[in-house]
């Protein structure tokens, strides 16, 4: 019997997967170039996938960050942006850039979007798919870019890489002025424990809970918090297809971006900035849009309290300082990579 479920669960993926790409190339559809440089994407080149809304603030530090990291283009849908996002995009030469005004949540909070783009333009890359308010982190990070990393995960044979998405948060209130230009210059602190981790035995990823979001607002129902966990950087094939966010992706053994034979495998950390003084206008405007939730009042109590600027920060905070600390606290692990 065990092995009927199995074969039955591996069924209902694979069609589950079919499905999600049918879906996104029909909502593609709904794309408009806005600024379309792929032409120049070079055999082998790194990408990089988001979707951004109104992300001004945060676009110079994520391109710079992840530039020198050693993405080679990127390719951005832009959800009708009204702070001059798009348009700081579309002059960026290694920007691809495309415009729509549909529903976010209706577009599965954007991965149909990017599945059909990453379909489309992905197919043999390595590809780093992200938020506007993630930085991608990992082992030797300051030295070696991400061909050194991908070269490593070519040679032992993994196809996609973890990571945990650390949210930051500062000293004080969450509304209190932002403190330099950059915001990981006003985000410097983080949950170094807390974290609880769950394995879908069909997806087979893990799925990790905890952090300043699950401490601050979920304490009473900690099972509704946030997941923490995702599957951002892939060797894209054109029959992949993410099947929540970035959290999980089919098929199945991609999400294995853990070892189970008792060693380590590689993953990084996503530094999340989400808690940048905008938060309350971001909360307040999210109770009206309704777009990031999939139940109508799931989250309300959570926007909220966002809305009216918290403090995240407590005696047991501890102040980022670099990957060499985080993978001493365990959030990061280079898996054998020297």
């Amino acid at each position: 019997m065990a092995g009927a479920a199995a074969l039955w669960a591996a069924y209902r993926l694979r069609w589950r997967r079919r499905y999600l790409l049918a879906r996104s190339s029909a909502r593609c559809t709904r794309l408009v170039p806005r600024s379309d440089r792929t032409g120049g994407i070079a055999a082998g080149a790194i990408l990089a996938f988001a979707v951004t809304r109104n992300e001004l603030a945060r676009l110079p530090g994520f391109l710079a960050h992840h530039r020198a990291l050693g993405v080679e283009h990127f390719l951005i849908v832009d959800n009708a942006s009204d702070d001059g996002g798009a348009a700081f995009l579309a002059d960026q030469p290694d920007v691809s850039l495309w415009t729509t005004a549909d529903a976010y949540r209706g577009a599965r909070f954007g991965v149909d979007w990017l599945t059909c783009l990453m379909a489309r333009y992905g197919h043999g890359h390595w590809c780093l798919t992200l938020d506007a308010d993630e930085r991608l982190v990992y082992a030797h990070h300051t030295c070696r870019d991400l061909r050194a990393l991908t070269d490593w995960l070519d040679l032992t044979g993994r196809p996609a890489m973890g990571a945990l998405m650390l949210d930051l948060y500062p000293r004080g209130p969450l509304n209190a002025p932002m403190q330099g230009a950059d915001p990981l210059d006003h985000l410097t602190w983080f949950d170094a424990g807390n974290y609880v981790m769950t394995r879908h035995p069909d997806r087979r990823d893990l799925r990790i809970q905890g952090g300043p979001r699950a401490r601050a607002f979920f304490a009473d129902t900690p099972r509704r918090a946030p997941t923490l966990s995702k599957v951002p950087l892939v060797r894209w094939n054109r029959r992949y297809a993410y099947i929540a966010s970035t959290h999980a992706v089919l098929p199945p053994r991609l999400n294995q971006v853990y070892a189970v034979d008792g060693g380590e495998a590689p993953t990084g950390v996503l530094l999340h900035s989400k808690f940048s003084p905008d938060i309350g206008d971001r909360s307040a405007e999210e109770l009206t849009r309704r777009q990031m939730r999939t139940g109508a009042d799931l989250y309300d109590d959570y926007y909220h309290a966002l809305r009216d600027g918290p403090t995240l920060w407590c005696r047991a905070s501890t102040r980022y300082e670099g990957w060499q600390q985080l993978e001493a606290l365990g959030l990061l692990s280079r898996g054998g990579w020297e």
